[in-house]
């Protein structure tokens, strides 16, 4: 590629001189002279000159720094100086005429050229070259980060002793070791001895073969992680002779992913925070246990059981309480199921499969309830919780898992019923009555849209005779029932939630009709205790004061202690809210409850209402009359007012009188109508009945 010559051009006869330009001129790689005083070219090839782009009057004006990064001119000054020679195959960049990089290599000498110090430089352009070897390397380097990073565990072993000679950041976590104590040594100095020999063995066995082996499932005791869940591929790779010279292992741990899957499958039959089997796991179990039955013309016992105060505790204690009492209950469970089938359907409601007859299901029922007798403690709470029990026997309760099911929970309802912590058996009875429940549930969702409830009000007086309000009271008239009584509908509607837009509808119609009286009457209307666990209720009420346009003083909204129960801290900042809109606040039902007095003392009520069966009571028991004079002192002496509901002879009224009982309430006034009712009686608007009409 390059023809040296002697440095000395005096030398050079004109044989040689000829010989050197032929070659220097004819020589296909790109060459030029250059002076080191002035650091023009004196000459350049046509080579050169094509290879640059640059014609050769322009290459004679120029200068190599033209042609060369200015990181490299310091280089050619000292080359001009003498202080350096030429670096052989130095490589360095090269600008084109039409700005393109070259990357070369540089090989020169210096000589006398023309009587003057220069040098002759040949150039090799090794750019293809250079791109090739940046593309390969660039290459090695993406393989090996996607090696480093790929999620599977990769290890290379030379296959002359099988120590590692590559691992990537998989295998460090897989093995649980840094690569530092891996890279150079064998399965034996890694592994525990029994999966040493294991994967030595197979390692082996994959030389001998020409392809790649793939084993999934197995177990392998890790340095550093234990023993872990992997699937594996064995490759081995050979060089040019045919012969193995690396083991290529890819591992992947699935360890988390088998414990994830066996979870999924745990979470499909069981509850995930009792563990119990759920419904699907029960009425696989159900319907198998029948089969068998049948079969055998055996008997079995379903038992369907409820915690009793369940959502008080989750009320007044928080849902991460009542979640740890259900593990605990169902823990217990357990300890009194034995072989017997018990599961989780959902809330606090639990279902046990009994092999046995009645005998037996009330002997392990009556275990179950003194099981539970003791107390549980959850976060430093110490809770009761007692259970209802219904029971249903196959056959005879049921030959199909809906009928036996439905007679179960017939049997639980008819327990609940009957007081806490109690044990029932279906009766026909029963299914009759809880099939008359959820008729009475099904025929109340539709009641409102249907028009079927209505308002009616009672007076409410003072014990001198001036009626000053109205007690709305609700009313629902079945199109095919009739009449169905409040104290029939209403503990329905609150059982099943329902109570909740019932409530409101009656609020506000409650208002809206209210607000259209000329006189300006209170109306009252009673709230009950599921009103003030769901929604907000504060928002409701001053929103409807709004719609309505009825001035909040006009509001009377009635509680009973029950309110106060479920949530205090949370039932008294609502009360707190609701008396800040100027609603007056009246405890109803005062003295059936079980904490009246507290209650009295942490909230400031507007009246005091006395339960009618005191009243009803008052001429033919002691008690009752001592009760209420009681109340109507200690309502005096702390400046509230008092009002005696259920109020129906004159006789109760005198004897109210004399207690200075403020108000009263009852059928002495009237019995319950639409507000129509009391306009049409006294021919004007209500609120301007007198003494005469109270008594007659």
């Amino acid at each position: 590629m390059f023809q040296q010559v002697e440095t000395e051009r005096s030398d050079l006869g004109r044989g040689r001189e000829e010989s050197f330009l032929l070659l220097f001129e004819a020589n296909p790689v790109p060459m030029w002279i250059w002076d080191h005083e002035t650091l023009r070219f004196l000459a350049v090839n046509d080579a050169a000159i094509a290879h640059y782009g640059y014609s050769r009057e322009q290459f004679m004006g120029m200068t190599p720094m033209e042609l060369k990064p200015a990181k490299d001119h310091g280089g050619i000054r000292e080359i001009a100086q003498g202080k350096t020679g030429y670096q052989e195959g130095r490589t360095s960049q090269h600008i084109t005429a039409n700005g393109d990089l070259l990357d070369v290599a540089i090989y020169g000498r210096s000589l006398v050229y023309g009587g003057r110090p220069a040098s002759l430089v040949a150039i090799i352009d090794i750019t293809a070259r250079k791109r090739a070897e940046d593309e390969a390397r660039s290459t090695r380097e993406f393989l090996s980060t996607v090696i480093e990073n790929v999620p599977v565990s990769i290890v290379v072993k030379d296959a002359a002793d099988l120590r590692y000679v590559l691992v990537n950041r998989a295998a460090e976590e897989y093995l649980g070791l840094p690569r530092e104590e891996i890279v150079g040594k064998t399965v034996h100095d890694i592994f525990p001895p029994a999966s040493a020999d294991t994967i030595l063995a197979r390692d082996r066995d994959l030389l001998q073969i020409e392809d790649c082996s793939t084993l999934d499932g197995y177990q392998v005791e890790t340095p550093g992680n234990g023993i872990r869940n992997v699937n594996s591929k064995r490759l081995s790779i050979r060089g040019v002779d045919g012969q193995p010279q690396y083991l290529l292992v890819m591992t992947e741990d699935v360890t988390e992913k088998l414990a994830a899957e066996a979870k999924i499958r745990h979470l499909a039959h069981h509850d995930p925070l009792t563990h119990l089997p759920n419904r699907a796991s029960f009425n696989s179990h159900l319907s198998e246990t029948i089969d068998r039955a049948e079969a055998a013309a055996g008997c079995f016992s379903a038992l369907c059981i409820d915690l009793d105060r369940f959502k008080e505790i989750n009320d007044v204690f928080g849902h991460g309480i009542g979640d740890g009492l259900l593990c605990q209950v169902a823990a217990r469970m357990r300890e009194v199921s034995g072989i017997a089938f018990i599961a989780r359907l959902g809330g606090d409601e639990f279902t046990i499969i009994l092999q046995g007859c009645a005998d037996t299901a009330a002997t392990f029922a009556e275990d179950l309830l003194q099981r539970m007798s003791g107390d549980f403690e959850v976060e430093g709470q110490r809770l009761r919780a007692g259970l209802s029990i219904g029971i249903a026997v196959y056959p005879g309760d049921g030959k199909n898992a809906t009928t036996l099911l439905s007679n179960a929970d017939a049997a639980l309802y008819r327990a609940k019923a009957d007081g806490r912590g109690t044990i029932r058996f279906f009766e026909v009875e029963m299914d009759k009555r809880l099939r008359e429940y959820r008729a009475i549930q099904q025929d109340l969702q539709s009641a409102i849209a249907r028009g079927e409830l209505a308002l009616h009000y009672q007076p409410q007086a003072k014990i001198g005779g001036e009626i000053i309000g109205f007690e709305a009271l609700l009313r629902w008239q079945h199109p095919v029932r009739g009449a169905i009584p409040p104290m029939t509908f209403i503990p329905v509607a609150e059982e099943s939630g329902l109570i909740v837009p019932i409530g409101e509808w009656v609020l506000r119609e409650a208002c809206r009709e209210a607000a259209t009286w000329t006189t300006p009457l209170t109306v009252a209307v009673n709230l009950s205790p599921v009103q003030f666990r769901h929604g907000d209720l504060h928002t409701l009420v001053h929103t409807i004061l709004l719609e309505t346009g009825l001035p909040a003083t006009r509001l009377e909204l009635e509680i009973t202690e029950g309110v106060l129960i479920s949530d205090f801290t949370r039932t008294i900042s609502v009360l707190r809210r609701l008396k800040a809109l100027g609603v007056r606040i009246a405890m109803d039902d005062f003295g059936t409850g079980y904490s009246s007095l507290s209650y009295l003392q942490s909230f400031p009520f507007d009246k005091i209402k006395i339960d009618q069966s005191f009243i009803s009571n008052l001429e033919h028991n002691q008690q009752s009359a001592a009760i209420v004079r009681a109340v109507v002192s200690l309502a005096h002496g702390l400046a509230l007012p008092v009002i005696a509901e259920g109020v129906e002879n004159s006789a109760q009224l005198e004897f109210l009188a004399r207690e200075t009982v403020d108000e009263i309430q009852g059928y002495l006034l009237g019995r319950p109508h639409p507000i129509g009712h009391y306009m049409e009686a006294t021919g004007h608007q209500p609120g301007v009945a007198t003494r005469t009409a109270i008594a007659s």
